[in-house]
């Protein structure tokens, strides 16, 4: 299904009622008042990334460092236009998937939240249109709980064309401070599938300690990166672990995982401060180490590694401060921020948590990874 938006032709994934409805209200929405200049937005190559302590999320062009789009005023309250502690950002078509983590508490306060006490909890998931209207919500703003349409610091989610015995559109949530993964349907907004008892942290069936993504395969299992586990787990629909990765029991603190065309899986091991690539062995193929260049902090914990088509990798450097893109070989090709200088000027960041290239996310098996049609690259 081919739409156009401002101007634009979009491609979207498989047609249905509820995206249709999506699509029309962010076609015919009124623009906020300070409606923004979308023309150079969504364009192919251009970055997506969740600028954490900035409380915002940006589009840059790769050639000018310039942000082309941007949703997020700054301020450390969620509301129809800011977005607090934002870890994770996805394009579906001309929407933007945004997950509203929040900032936790901390003395001193951490940037982006002046709360030392409370924090500055969002913990809503929410779908915009190009000029930052939300068109749809899942978690009520600064509320923090388990029960139905509330979430506990959702750090990441996915948006579904399917899920096994659950036909039409969902999306995918790791709600951390849940111990849980959940699929919602974008339009009864139910829970329609679980893994991890609610609230319980743990290591045993259907547990999970602080999981920090999850996607779903192209043979209807789930990846979930489990972060406090030190694992990355392969589950069925049935909720039976048929994987486990560690790197060879090396990995620590799992905070991102993707299955990779070639079935190797790519893990963002934060406290060991590397990128590495595991094959079906669990066995290391390939791994990039973040914090051995010049002037790096001695512990940036990148938190997401994504594989691009051409092989390399965009890294998000969080307390580097930097979103970069390394080559096989490991040498950088591409950077956006300065290393270990946080800020929100032209290109400076604070935090960078997730960096994705649009239309180029191959973090998502087909048929799920929509982007990756031939015919629209």
């Amino acid at each position: 299904m081919r739409i156009n938006i401002l101007g634009a032709d979009y491609r979207l994934p498989l047609v249905s009622s509820a995206m249709a409805a999506l699509v029309l209200a962010a076609t015919l929405s009124p623009a906020p008042a300070a409606a923004q200049d979308t023309s150079n937005s969504n364009d192919k190559g251009n970055l997506l990334i969740s600028d954490q302590y900035n409380n915002r999320v940006i589009e840059v062009n790769r050639a000018t460092h310039k942000v082309v789009w941007s949703f997020g005023n700054g301020s450390d309250k969620p509301g129809p236009h800011s977005v607090v502690g934002v870890n994770d950002a996805q394009r579906v078509g001309p929407l933007t998937l945004i997950s509203g983590t929040g900032i936790p508490p901390s003395s001193p306060p951490l940037p982006g939240c002046s709360d030392a006490v409370n924090g500055c909890p969002d913990n809503r998931v929410f779908l915009i249109d190009p000029r930052g209207a939300i068109v749809w919500q899942y978690g009520k703003a600064g509320v923090t709980g388990s029960g139905p349409n509330e979430l506990n610091t959702p750090v990441q989610a996915a948006f579904l064309s399917g899920f096994p015995g659950h036909p039409g559109f969902s999306v995918i949530i790791a709600d951390q401070g849940n111990q849980r993964i959940i699929v919602v349907n974008l339009v009864s907004r139910h829970i329609v599938w679980q893994y991890g008892a609610t609230g319980v942290a743990g290591h045993g069936p259907d547990q999970l300690n602080n999981p920090n993504s999850a996607e779903v395969l192209e043979n209807g299992h789930i990846l979930i990166a489990d972060e406090s586990n030190d694992r990355v787990i392969e589950v069925t629909a049935a909720k039976h672990i048929v994987r486990t990765f560690t790197a060879g029991a090396s990995v620590s603190g799992a905070a991102f995982a993707s299955r990779l065309p070639d079935g190797d899986t790519l893990i963002s091991d934060s406290n060991n401060n590397r990128i590495v690539e595991v094959n079906g062995e669990d066995r290391v193929v390939w791994e990039y180490t973040t914090n051995k260049g010049a002037h790096s902090n001695a512990n940036p914990l990148p938190t997401r590694g994504i594989r691009l088509h051409n092989g390399d990798t965009v890294i998000s450097d969080q307390y580097n401060n930097r979103v970069i893109e390394v080559n096989h070989a490991g040498k950088i090709v591409f950077q956006q921020g300065r290393t270990n200088v946080a800020g929100n000027g032209f290109n400076r960041l604070s935090g960078p948590y997730d960096a994705k290239q649009i239309g180029d996310f191959t973090g998502l098996t087909p048929p799920f990874d929509f982007d990756n049609d031939k015919d629209d690259r």
